[in-house]
């Protein structure tokens, strides 16, 4: 199949997910986007938002939509790792001699929906850690696969913080978007209502299978980036580093850490699946532009100061974005 036939079939599977979505899904296109951007990039993706706002309702639909397998995690304090991965259980042959078998746990699906992520303890959320980096989990002294494509998209609410535990900065940096949702508008509120209000069921039919998720992100991979274009994803992110010949002033001012490397491989891999939605095999300075908040967001540390002056990494973000040129000889972003 030529390059322009892959483009073409990729670009209509992605809008024919994104409308099937859009059935359910009302006023959040962005969210949308930037979900199956993650996925087609083979990343995982936290929804932050408050209770309400239809996360949950998004992934179990997503699940529907692409035919995947999909298993839901409701994260508690008292939930442990074992609820999470399998454990061995006792089982007993029929010659009834009794032997150990592995009884596996909700995380060997292909699209994981962890609840609330941030009310688990530290040690239930580190078991997550293994198979969103690896793919596999260890259980039992045996490193098990899990079968391709894995998703893990996490949600947590940014305002009811007790009896929450933080998500570790190892942890978050393994997300490949962090994707705020918020309000629907008056006119997307009042569609809401319509369709969950009155009678009438919407019907989902699935627009791809297992393998068309494979295909497409095999395809992402082979979009090449230019050098010069790769460089701009690597200022944007040293910008972030304080102490760095690209870090502007409010990177010094308020923040004590910056993005690791996987930022970078974040922007790069966002921007080829844009790239793709536009039609075009190959990457651009403006893919990598609107495809930062999302993918750098989360991967930055502020300090004291900014956190007393209400300044968040978005504001940092968007000062590094129209301070830094994508052009290397335009001069440095702290000049």
């Amino acid at each position: 199949m030529q390059t322009e036939e892959r483009i073409q079939k990729f670009r209509v599977a992605f809008t024919r997910i994104s409308q099937e979505i859009e059935k359910v899904i009302v006023g959040h296109a962005d969210i949308v986007e930037g979900t199956l951007i993650s996925i087609m990039a083979g990343g995982h993706v936290l929804l932050e938002g408050v209770p309400g706002l239809g996360k949950t309702l998004l992934v179990r639909t997503l699940s529907q939509v692409m035919g995947l397998p999909f298993s839901r995690i409701q994260f508690t304090p008292d939930l442990m790792p074992a609820d999470i991965l399998g454990t061995n259980i006792v089982v007993e042959n029929p010659d009834g001699r009794r032997s150990f078998e592995f009884q596996k746990g909700p995380i060997f699906s292909n699209i994981i929906l962890a609840d609330e992520i941030n009310r688990a303890t530290p040690k239930t959320q580190s078991a997550m850690l293994e198979a969103m980096q690896e793919r596999s989990v260890t259980a039992g002294g045996e490193v098990r696969r899990l079968e391709p494509p894995f998703f893990v998209l996490a949600t947590q609410n940014p305002i009811d913080q007790e009896g929450t535990y933080p998500l570790p900065e190892a942890q978050l940096d393994r997300f490949f978007f962090k994707l705020v949702v918020g309000y629907p508008k008056r006119e997307d509120l009042a569609e809401v209502l319509n369709r969950t209000t009155e009678p009438g069921r919407v019907e989902l039919l699935q627009a791809t299978s297992r393998q068309d998720i494979l295909d497409m992100q095999k395809l992402v991979m082979e979009v090449p980036a230019a050098s010069h274009v790769k460089d701009y994803a690597v200022r944007l992110v040293m910008a972030t580093h304080p102490g760095s010949e690209f870090a502007t002033p409010m990177t010094g001012q308020f923040l004590r850490f910056g993005s690791s490397p996987r930022g970078a491989q974040s922007l790069i891999l966002a921007a080829k699946v844009r790239a793709l939605l536009q039609g075009r095999f190959n990457v651009s300075f403006d893919d990598i532009a609107k495809v930062l908040l999302p993918a750098l967001r989360h991967r930055l540390i502020l300090n004291f100061e900014a956190e007393a002056e209400g300044i968040t990494t978005d504001m940092i973000l968007q000062d590094i974005l129209e301070k830094l040129p994508a052009a290397e000889d335009a001069g440095k972003a702290g000049v």
